[in-house]
Parts: structure tokens; C-alpha cells; sequence
């Protein structure tokens, strides 16, 4: 078989250990040839493609990023580029697709999908947000760079007696955050799930300070949000894809603080910094395992579905059972981080 494999969507730690895991199965077990997608959905419209062999994978499962490359499409050029998506693979000579990418992609795939070609998903994604698997791989990175951030931000806060507030990515949901949060001991995480007080955020600070604390560390998603009638702040409009924009909480949170308290308080800004560079090994595990059960998954012409961890398995679920709703920090979670702040 020609399958065809493309990257949608944000980079992510692992993209490429998977691209390796899928020549390497394909190849050497099933005889396929396997065609890189450049550009993600956007080189299926535009045909452009190469096929990728061992020469290429060799060295990529340390290699953060991905080698096939990634860019948006609006959603009008993929609902017509789904009315043609028989012709599309036709032109790049592909039996299958193996899309890997976030909710944006699973959703984009489902409707290739439904129109008739074969698909099969792969979820990644740093914010670990798409239902129906325990986790995507990515996360297990971007967890690790940031409590590596808080535990070296407590030294220069408490050098100086600061507040320090680090803004992590998590625009919709707050799993970096609680996460890294808990591991770094941050005295605050602040996610998208539960709308914060600014002056319950004070009080916090304030009673470390009543402790004999001179520092505390804030960690805040990209996409928290005030209560309402507490703080004024809008995270902004729409993108010309129709993502809403996110940004600005950080230094927002920072500079309320520092006015509430008369405490210098500094925002920390860790931005794309989290999802980039080299993937941590359980990201590279997870991420061959999807590799190599998504070629499984083709050979049994179990199209329409995506690989999903559960417990310890991989196993395939319909791509409708991952985009149905964004897997969010359930309230039992972020008790659990209250108590041990």
C-alpha cells in the first residue's frame, strides 16, 4: 500500500517518532511505501508530497518538531478540499491517511473521513485535551520543561522576594498547569476550568508573607479567566482561522498583584518554549506505539479511527469519540492541587 502521513496543527515533542514508528512498521513488515504529506492538509490540497523511507526517519525519535512540516488551512478551503478528496489522494497516488494532529485535525480527519477517504487519526497534543484517551503524547515534554521553570524561578523569587507568576499554554484547558504546578510546588495554579478571584489570589500571597514566606510562585494558564465583576481583562477576538486569541494574563496578573500587595511581582512568559525541543521518553514511547498501532489500523481497514491510550493499551476508537468535547480538569483534580498548596 501507498500511505500517505501528515502533521496538522501546532508542533508538538514526539511528531517525529511517530513519522519514524510508521516507516519502520510499514516497511519492514507490511512492504508499504510511505508518502509524506508536507505542510499538513495543506500539501494534500496543494500535492505536495515525498516518500519517505528509513534514510529518512533515521535520528528523528530525539528530534523534536516535525520533519513533514505543519500550517493552518481555513475551514472553508478544508470543507472544499473534503468535497475533493477522492481526487486529492488519487493525485498523490495514496490508499490511506494517517493524519496526526489535535482536536482541529481528528475533527478535519473525521470529515475526510465521512466523505470517503481512508483515514485513520493520531492524537497529539501538548495541552493533553483530546477525549477518549488518558493522554496524548507531547504533554509528558511540555510538564517537564515547565516544573524544570518553576523549580528555577523559586530560587530567584525567594533571592529577591518576588511574586513570580508563570503563564503556561493551556488556552481551553488547564492540565499543563495543574500538573506542573503540583510537581514544581507552585503556592497558586490558576486554570481556564475554575474562574479566579484576583483578591483571593492576594490573600493567598498575603498569608504566605504572614508565614514568614517572602516569595510565592503563581502559575496561571493562558486561558484563565477572572470571575466575572472581579477583574477586568478579555482575552481578545478571533483569528482569521477562527481560534480565539489568547494572551496577556500573565503580565495582567503580575501587575494587579503587585499593586495589591506593594510586592514586586514579575510574569514569566514560558510560551512555545514548552513545546518545542527534544521529546522526554515517555513521550517517545507513546508517540512509536501510536505509530505502529495507526499502521495496524490502516492494514485493517479500521478507517474512521484514531489510536487512544487506555490504561495501559493502545486501542482504536471512533475519531467522533475524541473531538465530542474537550477533555477538561475535573473538579476533583483541582481540589486535589488546593489541598496541598
Amino acid at each position: 500500500m501507498r500511505i500517505g502521513v501528515l502533521t496538522s496543527g501546532g508542533d508538538c515533542p514526539g511528531l517525529n517518532a511517530v513519522i519514524r514508528s510508521i516507516v519502520h512498521r510499514g516497511t519492514d513488515v507490511h512492504g508499504d511505501e510511505i508518502v509524506g504529506i508536507e505542510d499538513g492538509f495543506l500539501g494534500l490540497i496543494e500535492g505536495r508530497a515525498r516518500t519517505v523511507s528509513h534514510d529518512d526517519v533515521t535520528g528523528l525519535l530525539t528530534l523534536g518538531g516535525t520533519v513533514l512540516g505543519s500550517a493552518r488551512v481555513r475551514r472553508d478551503r478544508i470543507e472544499q478540499a473534503v468535497l475533493e478528496c477522492r481526487a486529492l489522494a488519487a493525485d498523490l497516488g495514496i490508499d490511506a491517511l494517517i493524519a496526526i494532529g489535535g482536536e482541529g485535525t481528528l475533527t478535519a480527519a473525521g470529515m475526510f473521513s465521512d466523505a470517503g477517504l481512508p483515514v485513520v487519526g493520531v492524537p497529539k497534543t501538548i495541552d493533553n485535551d483530546i477525549d477518549a484517551t488518558d493522554v496524548t503524547f507531547g504533554f509528558d515534554t511540555a510538564v517537564h520543561v515547565a516544573t524544570e521553570a518553576i523549580d528555577r524561578l523559586k530560587t530567584t523569587a525567594e533571592s529577591h522576594q518576588r511574586v513570580m507568576v508563570v503563564e503556561l499554554m493551556g488556552r481551553h484547558t488547564g492540565w499543563i498547569t495543574l500538573t506542573a504546578g503540583m510537581a514544581g510546588g507552585a503556592h497558586g495554579i490558576l486554570i481556564p476550568e475554575k474562574p479566579f478571584d484576583i483578591e483571593a489570589v492576594a490573600r493567598l500571597v498575603e498569608e504566605r508573607f504572614r508565614r514568614g514566606k517572602k516569595f510565592a510562585i503563581i502559575a496561571v494558564a493562558e486561558g484563565a479567566r477572572p470571575m466575572p465583576g472581579t477583574l477586568l481583562f478579555d482575552h481578545g477576538g478571533l483569528d482569521q482561522y477562527g481560534h480565539q486569541t489568547f494572551g496577556g494574563i500573565g503580565n495582567k496578573l503580575a501587575r494587579e498583584l503587585e499593586g495589591i500587595l506593594g510586592t514586586e511581582a514579575r510574569p514569566v512568559i514560558l510560551g512555545h518554549t514548552q513545546r518545542g525541543g527534544c521529546p522526554t521518553a515517555r513521550d517517545r514511547v507513546l508517540a512509536t506505539r501510536f505509530g505502529w498501532h495507526a499502521v495496524e489500523a490502516v492494514h485493517k481497514g479500521a478507517f474512521g479511527h484514531f489510536t487512544a491510550l487506555r490504561g495501559t493499551e493502545v486501542e482504536l476508537l471512533p475519531i467522533a469519540d475524541g473531538v465530542r468535547e474537550l477533555k477538561t480538569v475535573p473538579e476533583y483534580r483541582w481540589l486535589e492541587s488546593e489541598a496541598v498548596l
